[in-house]
């Protein structure tokens, strides 16, 4: 083969979606999208991982905030970014859940990208005002049954996991509960504090402060076991209540066709990060447990929630729209 062909396969490969050579990678800033505002679990996530990416790699790490649309909106800039793995996405299990709650959503959780590894997963308690007349599951199970659609329990708005999961509670449980979906977790605790609504999900670093005062007791936690934060709160699982595990999984994932390489290079890092002892004790800060997966693992959780978040949104009648 002469020069010239050679040299226009190379030009040719240089043209191609993701074909920059992985081990030049990273040659500038990198920008990770966050569908959510500051300050929130994902955010905190990124940020702490950006950094010692940033420190490790000697590329700055952009945090970029894109909330709106329950996290589509940020959800689709990256779907449409270039795929060499200078863009990618921190997400959350809404990334799945929104695929069934919203009518017309600008991406698929599965085509239109590929997963690079698990982050953390975080609890979720389920709580009531301290006085309101049930203080146990199973005693807001009779309560339910007793006055179906009577009870009322509060989220941070439709669709969001505090919701979903109430919603996956219901189902399996076979009670009606009233669901009041707020513009935020701000104002659904202020109305769980003060006996409004006297039922709700929280993450458990939220809740436990309540707790501990007082003002609302934990019935319950969404996890397949008991946190060491919060020995005493039994599992839903351990009160008869199979298959509402309702944990918040946090995952990084790239355009769909980024380079293997690069996929590969940032799962390491993610590992060799996410057992820093310091890293550790921050996530633990807000109630988060560092996790790690292969790519491969966290697309067969996608796939696995995917699927269970759809029946959830089908049978219960949710739409976001």
């Amino acid at each position: 083969m002469g020069r010239l062909p050679i040299l226009v396969l190379m030009l040719v490969l240089a043209a191609l979606p993701g074909a920059a050579p992985a081990q030049t990678y990273p040659d500038r800033a990198i920008t990770i999208v966050v569908p959510f505002t500051p300050g929130t679990g994902i955010d905190i996530i990124a940020r702490i991982l950006g950094q010692r990416i940033a420190e490790r790699w000697g590329q700055p790490v952009v945090i970029d905030n894109k909330p709106g649309a329950s996290g589509n909106i940020g959800t689709e800039a990256v779907a449409r970014a270039r795929p060499d793995g200078h863009t990618l996405l921190m997400t959350v299990n809404t990334f799945v859940m929104n695929y069934s709650l919203f009518k017309s959503v600008p991406y698929d959780p599965l085509r239109d990208f590929e997963p690079i590894g698990l982050a953390a997963w975080g609890s979720l308690l389920m709580v009531a005002n301290a006085s309101a007349p049930f203080d146990s599951v199973a005693a807001l199970v009779r309560g339910a049954k007793a006055q179906p659609g009577k009870i009322a329990y509060a989220s941070p708005g439709v669709g969001t996991p505090h919701h979903m999961s109430m919603e996956l509670f219901k189902n399996v449980a076979g009670v009606d509960l009233l669901h009041v979906p707020y513009k935020g977790t701000a104002g659904a605790v202020n109305d769980l504090l003060s006996g409004q609504v006297p039922l709700m999900f929280l993450p458990i670093h939220v809740a436990l402060p309540h707790v501990k005062s007082g003002r609302i007791r934990a019935l319950a936690i969404g996890s397949p076991q008991r946190a060491q934060s919060a020995p005493d709160v039994p599992t839903l699982r351990e009160l008869g209540f199979n298959g509402v595990d309702v944990d918040m999984w946090y995952g990084l994932v790239a355009p769909r066709a980024s380079p293997r390489e690069i996929i590969a290079k940032w799962n390491a890092e993610m590992k060799a990060i996410l057992g820093l002892a310091e890293v550790r004790a921050s996530f633990a800060a807000q109630g988060l447990e560092p996790a790690h997966s292969t790519p491969e693992e966290f697309r067969a959780l996608i796939e696995t929630d995917l699927g269970r978040w759809t029946r959830v949104v089908r049978e219960a009648k949710i739409s976001a729209d």
